[in-house]
């Protein structure tokens, strides 16, 4: 396990060079600096706070938090695969606190983002054979308002057998302890399966337990990064943030991506009709989509 992150260069001649493979191995984690120009995270921000003007007179106040999952039994959060969502902040229901889940495919912005070619090559060095992006989120993590993510796994979220998820988080923002950086446990990704597991049980959505043991938070290492940095994340490696109480905004993009060669369990919380698509879908431009 590292407890120091190395930060890494895209090389277009080797997306996954032999010390970001070891590094993948031992930590469940990838930092790539500049990965993102200024212009490009300023395009996604402006992008975002479109979409926010244009949902928030209609949508409805639902709340997102990771720990009681209590959007979970609204029919905005359980019918968002296919859609774009504006969620809002639990403590402050006037703050957003993210947009989900398809602009990948419903907004041209985001899917340049999410397609990125650098990210398909990523994909396949990770040894991914069908890279299918299933689902998208933009992050806003508001000062003074954005609440705190608690420990979690994609891989109890965006399930495929067996596990397969990979995500890509995307700083727009400088991040650090004061604003709400991610923090990871690298090294504790190593497991056959994650530990919860949300999606349908009877009809209903719910997080269940699968294994209770606590985290290891004392391997917690805080990911301080520039604007522009991509995060890459194992959906087996647990990771969280604290809440941003500065007076600074903390804004992020994340894409998730599966293999489309494992199976997609039926209970995933995450459905639409569409099929998921790769990295070579052109969506059509989609206004106000909800």
């Amino acid at each position: 396990m590292s407890t120091q992150i190395p930060r890494f260069d895209f090389d277009p001649a080797s997306p996954l060079s032999a010390g970001m493979r070891a590094r993948w191995a031992a930590d469940g984690l990838l930092v790539v600096r500049d990965f993102l120009a200024p212009e490009a995270c300023a395009r996604l921000r402006a992008q975002a706070a479109a979409w926010r003007a244009r949902l928030a007179p209609d949508s409805p106040r639902v709340a997102f938090e990771t720990d009681a999952q209590s959007h979970a039994q609204s029919d905005h959060f359980a019918t968002s695969g296919g859609a774009v969502r504006l969620f809002v902040e639990d403590d402050d229901p006037s703050q957003p606190n993210k947009l989900g889940h398809a602009m990948h495919d419903l907004d041209p912005v985001f899917s340049a983002a999410a397609r990125d070619p650098r990210l398909e090559a990523l994909c396949a060095g990770l040894g991914m054979a069908d890279p299918r992006l299933v689902q998208s989120m933009y992050i806003f993590k508001p000062p003074g308002a954005g609440g705190a993510v608690g420990v979690h796994q994609d891989a109890a979220f965006l399930r495929t057998s067996p596990p397969t998820v990979v995500g890509f988080w995307m700083a727009l923002h400088d991040a650090d302890r004061d604003n709400g950086c991610l923090w990871a446990l690298p090294g504790q990704h190593t497991e056959a399966g994650p530990r919860a597991r949300f999606g349908y049980d009877g009809g209903s959505l719910a997080l269940d337990t699968l294994d209770a043991r606590p985290w290891d938070m004392a391997g917690a290492v805080p990911l301080e990064v520039s604007a522009g940095t991509l995060v890459v994340l194992s959906g087996l490696l647990p990771h969280f943030s604290h809440p941003n109480r500065s007076a600074r905004p903390r804004e992020a993009m994340t894409v998730h991506v599966v293999d489309g060669a494992a199976a997609w369990l039926p209970a995933n919380w995450l459905r639409r009709a569409a099929p998921f698509e790769g990295f070579q879908y052109s969506p059509v431009p989609t206004r106000g989509t909800t």
